[in-house]
């Protein structure tokens, strides 16, 4: 039986490997308190130290976890959508063709998607369609907002009306732990990744509702990272909103709910209740397999997980674990 991570972070090799006092895209190599960063002004991304692992030692660690293929998504550090478009683009360029490299040196274990210059749309629909068109990845991982632009504004119309031609699978995780919760995380049990990554996710979904994204674009693919956050489970209250609130009807042209199913969601709950539930609520065959990989918040060993609920039957893990996702991206 295969498995297939959706949800499989790296970096390229230019970054997590850069000499120190040289630069990348403006960004130089400097370590703090035992760890590596990659700066640029005020700007500090963490390189975890897997990203310097070889393809050989990633897919060793994937055997020992009984992961068959991972869908590569870069680290979202390389978003920089705070960057001129310009450095954005050539960034998203180099992050995509060191995907593409592992993915076409190693067929059988690597699939990918890309990384886009969301800050310049036009320059991100160039990027998808040569992701999609000349390197063959599967679709592209964003974040939910654009420098606090949802994506539901009509500066993106282009980049979803490109996304559903090519039929590009949209990945919406957000950046790190900046999310609409960080600045109520005042004591610092980081509950902007613990509760902030599903607040995020939910308003993502409300505003592709509500904005008439979905509507307007009926064949598009979006997966909601982080089991969609709290998505089906606001879904009364959204759908509450919707009824007295004439303003949530005014593009969206239907009771949100009936879009649960509508989207596609990884597996990454913690919890097999709450899996148990999307399940119920969305649809089995809206779940892929994701871990979050290489990072602490994410499944260890995300096959041995789905396959020890006992409330899954066989098919229902086999779906999760594969066949969803080679149906989808024809991994």
């Amino acid at each position: 039986m295969r498995s297939i991570d959706i949800h499989a972070h790296i970096a390229p090799a230019a970054a997590s490997h850069l000499p120190e006092g040289e630069t990348w895209h403006g960004f130089t190599r400097q370590e703090m308190n035992g760890r590596q960063f990659l700066v640029q002004g005020d700007k500090r991304q963490w390189l975890h130290p897997a990203y310097s692992l070889t393809a050989d030692e990633r897919i060793a660690y994937m055997d020992s976890v009984n992961v068959d293929v991972h869908v590569l998504t870069t680290w979202v550090g390389m978003y920089n959508y705070d960057l001129p478009g310009d450095v954005g683009a050539g960034i998203a360029r180099e992050c995509n063709d060191y995907v593409t490299e592992l993915t076409r040196s190693h067929p059988e274990r690597f699939s990918g998607m890309a990384t886009l210059p969301m800050q310049d749309v036009n320059a991100a629909v160039a990027e998808l369609e040569r992701a999609v068109n000349g390197l063959g990845l599967k679709g592209a991982q964003i974040a939910d907002h654009v420098n606090n632009k949802t994506l539901d504004h009509e500066d993106f119309i282009p980049f979803w009306s490109a996304a559903e031609q090519l039929g590009a699978l949209i990945f919406f995780h957000q950046e790190g732990d900046d999310t609409i919760v960080k600045p109520r995380d005042t004591k610092g049990w980081a509950i902007d990744n613990s509760i902030g990554n599903l607040s995020d996710r939910v308003v993502t979904f409300a505003t592709l509702v509500f904005g008439g994204v979905l509507d307007r674009f009926p064949d598009l693919k979006v997966c909601l990272a982080h089991g969609g956050g709290f998505t089906c489970f606001g879904a009364g209250r959204l759908d509450r909103g919707w009824q007295v609130r004439s303003e949530a009807r005014e593009l969206g042209a239907n009771i949100p709910s009936t879009y649960l199913d509508k989207v596609y969601y990884d597996c990454l709950t913690h919890s097999e209740a709450v899996l148990r539930y999307m399940i119920d609520t969305a649809g089995i065959d809206r779940i892929f397999l994701g871990s979050d990989y290489p990072y602490d918040m994410g499944i260890d060993s995300p096959t041995e997980w789905v396959n020890s609920l006992e409330s899954l039957s066989q098919d229902e893990k086999e779906a999760i674990l594969w066949k969803n996702l080679e149906r989808v991206l024809g991994v």
